[in-house]
């Protein structure tokens, strides 16, 4: 009976699948319309003009006849689609159906381009092709999916990992948009490494690039320069250590003590993350550079020499340690607050010191989230392009190298291929440190029991250390943003310091008309489409990632470490090669979306992705899979599990992964200069067109407005996220005079 039940409640789900196909297939245009986001092809000639016809119009036009094949496997399934699950040609139709499908339109769309063939060979074997391919729409979108998840219903169905659909498809989605948007850009671009002059391909080139004494060199033990790849790994090591402590310090600070001002200090922790990193550069040189105040200051009192200590290690290690550290502390307060209490009153109880508590007990399952804190922090270092661009001086790192190698005269494709290649074999490198770290131990803190514990402050021996050091910090932070916020208003920062607002006139001014508001500054054509496209790719970054987090931590399948390791690969990249890469990947058929506010979203997505990742299996690292057990032992599946137990008690990384998402989709710079188009200018490349040309009263009016903008935003989003509640007890005061309680919703959903 119970089979019975499961059989039927998987067809509805072939069934929406089957009609989606057919919908992309007869009903929306197959190839790629001018804007994505809007819908002006309804009223445009639709559905007989070519460039928006579905593709039954277009064979019915006796057009693009290398899509009939597709008919064949889109009308299979209904041959099965009535039949039980358990029937051997059940599954063996939609495996077969889907595979085809999707086969088929890979093969066509990677062999026909705007050129007609796209091969010699099929050339010579079917002659000249005139008409062109353009690229994916609507309809080809949807159909390959439709096919992608028929195929997963039939793998299901023949019992892979026990016929659970849910995970069955969520594994072969995730790997196949993995595979298009990471894999196959950044193959296209590492090709380049082994590419000659001539166009043919050499092992002896890539060798003499790789091996090349300017990346490898190691003088500076003996009062010379160390090449480009020791100093990103050196200056990477020491912002992964800095910002995993800082970023714990903060966690502690907000969690653990008494601190009056938690609410302040979160806001400071996390300012940096929604700033330009330029802008943070710019306001560091004006408080530590040769001419800087404070450097002024101090050579005036004690009569020295100014120096240009800034430029250089120094100045990129402060800037990123600013700007890294929110990072960290977002990753490690959902891992400081879900570690159990009942586990921390326990070891009291046994007569344990609150400093042998917190070193024996409470240390050790922060474990996850220190080890992910530190990977994202060094990741973040070795990609980063920004501050080292600004204040790097002669302190080489890779990411400008192959910045400078794409768009500098050399223009050498090869050379920046292998640099990104050696940044990524040391991403890899921390990769399995961190694993190797962790070890196989269990770090279960959150199970399905109560638990009305309470948090122990932190012992005085290391409360008053971490105050001071979060006091200190959060200082130095206020102090450059008021240097932030007074070089927008001010005539010209450094020079005439006359206070003035017309640079926020200049950008953001507006007047009311008749026919309604005119958007009248030069800065709000950028902000809205920045506004637009972080706000698409935000949530959609969060589901990825923390789907693949929930696969990563709760599920067992072949391939899972490559898998881990594929959905990490996009962040280790610098954005320049990012950039580079979809250019080259994404310029042509079958996916051409180069200018297109498409490319800018898939980009930012697969970007910031790792960061719900590692959120997410942070947080998932403690959580008890008892709690999924009990939910699939009372009747629900795998997808129902996920939704109703497993989210809301993820709410920290639902947090994490959305301000992220968003904030750097608000302020990315090196993949998004390659990225923009006139119909899609982001705010960072626009402030940083204003930079070059020396406005830089009007580029930090904008910088400060999208700080304001993204405060109000990720507000917002703490309130439509809400807080985890794990039935504990909560101090009002720190006297623990006053209790209150809140409750595990976890039993609710069961």
């Amino acid at each position: 009976m119970k089979t019975e039940i499961i059989n039927k409640a998987a067809n509805p789900v072939l069934i929406f699948w089957m009609i989606m196909g057919l919908a992309g297939f007869f009903i929306l245009p197959w190839y790629g319309v001018e804007d994505f986001f809007l819908f002006e092809w309804l009223t445009d000639g639709y559905p007989f003009d070519t460039d928006y016809a579905p593709a039954g119009f277009l064979l019915l036009q006796k057009e693009k006849i290398w899509l009939a094949p597709l008919i064949v496997p889109l009308f299979a399934p209904f041959l099965v689609f009535k039949k039980s699950k358990t029937e051997p040609l059940y599954g063996k139709v939609l495996i077969l159906a889907g595979a085809i499908g999707f086969s088929w339109m890979m093969i066509q769309g990677f062999s026909i381009g705007i050129r007609g063939w796209n091969f010699e060979w099929a050339k010579l074997l079917f002659g000249d092709l005139e008409d062109r391919q353009y690229g994916m729409g609507y309809g080809a979108l949807i159909v390959a999916s439709s096919f992608l998840f028929i195929f997963t219903q039939g793998i299901a169905a023949r019992g892979a990992i026990n016929g659970d659909v849910f995970v069955v498809s969520s594994i072969l989605g995730v790997v196949s948009i993995v595979t298009i948007f990471v894999f196959f850009p950044i193959a296209k671009m590492l090709t380049a490494a082994f590419i000659t002059e001539s166009g043919n391909y050499s092992v002896l080139v890539f060798a003499s690039k790789f091996f090349d004494d300017r990346l490898w060199s190691l003088s500076c033990l003996w009062g010379g320069r160390c090449g480009v790849a020791w100093n990103s790994l050196f200056l990477a090591v020491l912002v992964g250590l800095i910002t995993t402590i800082l970023g714990l310090i903060f966690a502690l600070v907000v969690t653990r003590s008494g601190f009056r001002y938690k609410k302040l200090l979160r806001t400071l922790t996390v300012l940096p993350i929604i700033t330009p990193p330029f802008v943070i550069g710019l306001a560091l040189i004006l408080l530590f550079g040769l001419s800087g105040s404070v450097t002024t200051l101090i050579s005036d009192i004690f009569g020295t020499q100014p120096t240009r200590w800034l430029y250089g290690m120094p100045g990129i290690l402060i800037a990123q340690t600013l700007a890294f550290t929110p990072i960290a502390f977002l990753v490690l307060i959902g891992v400081v607050e879900g570690v159990s209490p009942s586990m921390e009153e326990a070891a009291q109880t046994l007569r344990a010191s609150k400093w042998q508590v917190f070193k024996t007990v409470s240390l050790p399952l922060m474990r996850p989230g220190l080890a992910n804190a530190f990977l994202l922090g060094f990741i973040e270092s070795m990609a980063d392009f920004g501050n080292p661009l600004v204040l790097g001086g002669n302190f080489d790192v890779l990411s400008t190298e192959i910045f400078f190698a794409i768009v500098g005269a050399q223009y050498d494709q090869g050379k920046a291929a292998v640099l990104a290649m050696v940044l990524l074999c040391f991403t890899l490198g921390a990769f399995y440190a961190q694993r190797f770290w962790l070890g196989n131990k269990s770090y279960t803190t959150v199970s399905g029991k109560g638990d009305s514990g309470v948090h122990p402050h932190m012992p005085k021996l290391l409360s008053i250390p971490v105050l001071i050091l979060a006091i200190i910090w959060a200082a130095f932070t206020v102090v450059v943003y008021l240097m932030i916020f007074y070089g927008s208003v001010v005539e010209l920062w450094g020079v005439n310091n006359t206070l003035t607002i017309k640079h926020y006139i200049t950008a953001f001014s507006f007047r009311l008309e008749d026919t309604g508001i005119r958007w009248s500054g030069a800065a709000w054509d950028s902000f809205w489409t920045t506004l637009k496209i972080a706000g698409i790719a935000a949530p959609l970054t969060a589901i990825v990632g923390l789907i693949t987090a929930y696969l990563l931590t709760r599920q067992n399948f072949v391939g899972k470490n490559a898998f881990e390791f594929g959905t990490m690969l996009s962040f280790a990249i610098p954005g320049t090669v990012i950039g580079v890469s979809y250019i080259l990947a994404f310029n042509v058929p079958p996916i051409e979306i180069t200018g297109t506010g498409v490319i800018l979203v898939v980009s930012f997505i697969f970007r910031n992705m790792p960061v719900g990742v590692r959120a997410g299996i942070a947080s998932m690292s403690q959580l008890d899979k008892s709690l999924d057990e009990s939910s699939l032992t009372l009747g629900a599946n795998s997808w129902q599990t996920f939704r109703r137990i497993i989210l809301p008690l993820l709410r920290p990384a639902i947090l994490a992964a959305l301000v992220y998402s968003f904030v750097r989709a608000m302020t990315a710079i090196s993949a998004v200069i390659f990225l923009v188009s006139a119909e899609y200018d982001m705010a960072t490349s626009y402030i940083i067109g204003r930079v070059e040309n020396n406005d830089y009263g009007l580029a930090i009016a904008y910088s400060t407005t999208l700080i304001f903008v993204m405060l109000s935003v990720v507000g917002l989003m703490r309130l439509i996220v809400g807080r985890t509640e794990i039935g504990r007890r909560t101090n009002q005061t720190p006297s623990n005079k006053s209790v209150s309680y809140t409750h595990l919703r976890a039993h609710e959903t069961l």
